[in-house]
């Protein structure tokens, strides 16, 4: 069940879980990207390697035998549906236009996901008309609109997607954060373990009305240190 609350609540809830490694993501979870472009598929490669079986989707799944050869035998193609049926946790990475269709064919299966990582951005010259209700009442509000029940945590929507299968660090070798906001403990918990496999430290801003922020052109977007992500969040509301 997705607990809503507020950002300063949500913040209070989850600083112990994002402090220290959990146990969620001790054994290998099921992973699923919807969409299999650059951060489907370097982000599914880290946690393939990481351990966890990995599916990349498209609707041309046998379009992906190189992205799957290339991630090696963790790895596997699927539809959507099959994806979405295979996972414990799923990564959402398509153009914001097609996620009234996802959420028309798959709602109600990702409710009952562990974790639905929203990666997704709404860009205007590509996804139309959808844009301006979009962020009007906010990105993260307007995913839990279309997809009621599931566990959604925004992260991973503004920096290069190229970065994610370099590592977590910047050229001094200092960690570079990765802002997440959510309503649910329990996902934000998970996404928390998960991120920290790819090398990248969480860094807890809100809840998901404070997913507005987390896309480009806000200043939020870009590599940052977890500190500057934590003082920037706060100048926020």
């Amino acid at each position: 069940m997705t607990i809503f609350v507020s950002r300063r609540s949500a913040l209070v809830m989850t600083a112990v879980l994002l402090a220290s490694k959990s146990f969620a993501a001790a054994a290998p979870l099921k992973i699923s990207t919807v969409g299999a472009g650059k951060i489907g598929r370097n982000l599914g490669g880290v946690w393939a390697k990481a351990g966890h079986p990995v599916m990349l989707s498209s609707r041309h799944p046998e379009e992906l035998k190189d992205e799957v050869a290339a991630i090696g035998a963790n790895a596997r193609a699927g539809t959507v549906a099959e994806a979405i049926a295979f996972a414990d946790v799923v990564l959402l990475a398509v153009p914001y236009s097609a996620m009234p269709g996802i959420a028309k064919d798959h709602a109600a299966a990702l409710a009952t996901k562990r974790l639905v990582f929203d990666a997704t951005n709404p860009i205007a010259p590509r996804d139309g008309a959808i844009v301006e209700e979009v962020l009007q009442m906010g990105v993260g509000l307007y995913t839990a609109k279309l997809l009621p029940g599931a566990p959604i945590v925004r992260a991973f929507n503004a920096i290069g997607a190229a970065r994610f299968s370099q590592g977590g660090r910047d050229a001094a070798g200092q960690p570079i954060g990765i802002p997440i906001a959510g309503d649910n403990a329990a996902a934000l918990g998970l996404a928390g373990d998960l991120i920290r496999e790819t090398g990248f430290e969480p860094v807890m801003v809100g809840g998901l009305a404070f997913g507005k922020y987390l896309r480009p052109g806000t200043p939020l977007a870009g590599e940052h240190a977890p500190v500057e992500i934590r003082r920037i969040a706060a100048t926020l509301n």
